[in-house]
């Protein structure tokens, strides 16, 4: 309710500012001809402010300013802490917390941004650096109490039903970036998030000084996705 009547609120005065401004310009015109040409800046003018205003309201939205919608997974999880009872893989985690969309006991993560070689690969099997990514993941995080943060402007649920999310330690550090930084995660390109730009970064750092995988990784042995885009 907060959020739909601060929504509603912020629209109405929107509409009013541009009907005023309206009103104020049909006044001003009088029927000359230079009144004429002053009321047709006058709409363009108040029309560009309308449309910003409403830029304004959509981005508060979505960057939850205006509170978060009830049962929705932003308010379910984003900035809240819990622990973390299993870790499936390098980018993959349970946390101790019922899951209402799956109906399980437990929330099943899956690390925004980053993409780890898989240790049970349906066609592959184990890929390369994909045990020493597990093993990394699980030193850092399990049975850690975590802050679990959302992407703010992307879908929260990824193609499994499992909750995409920024993983904060104890000690402040983001999991994502340790893993990328370590060289125990491709920057994975498909997706748009928030961070992009920074974790190619992190990888293009890593792959410099040659840390974990990129220190004798082969070209087949990169993720296909990763193989067809970069040429190899």
């Amino acid at each position: 309710m907060f959020h739909c009547t601060r929504w509603a609120g912020l629209s109405s005065r929107a509409n009013f500012f541009y009907a005023g401004a309206m009103s104020k310009a049909g006044r001003q015109g009088g029927g000359a001809a230079g009144g004429r040409v002053m009321s047709r800046h006058m709409r363009r003018w108040a029309g560009g402010v309308f449309v910003v205003l409403l830029v304004a309201v959509v981005l508060v939205g979505r960057m939850g300013w205006l509170g978060s919608v009830p049962g929705s997974d932003q308010q379910r999880y984003h900035g809240r802490v819990f622990a973390v009872v299993k870790v499936v893989d390098g980018d993959t985690l349970d946390l101790d917390v019922a899951d209402a969309k799956s109906g399980k006991d437990t929330t099943r993560v899956r690390l925004w941004g980053v993409d780890t070689p898989e240790t049970k690969h349906p066609r592959h099997g184990a890929m390369y650096f994909g045990a020493e990514a597990s093993e990394f993941a699980r030193r850092l995080a399990l049975g850690k109490q975590v802050t679990v943060k959302l992407e703010p402007f992307e879908k929260s649920r990824g193609k499994y039903g499992r909750l995409l999310a920024y993983i904060h330690l104890p000690d402040g550090k983001i999991l994502n970036e340790e893993l990328l930084s370590g060289g125990y995660a491709y920057a994975d390109e498909r997706f748009r998030h928030v961070m992009k730009g920074r974790y190619l970064q992190l990888q293009k750092e890593a792959q410099r000084e040659k840390r974990g995988l990129w220190r004798e990784v082969r070209p087949e042995q990169w993720p296909e996705w990763y193989r067809k885009r970069h040429g190899r």
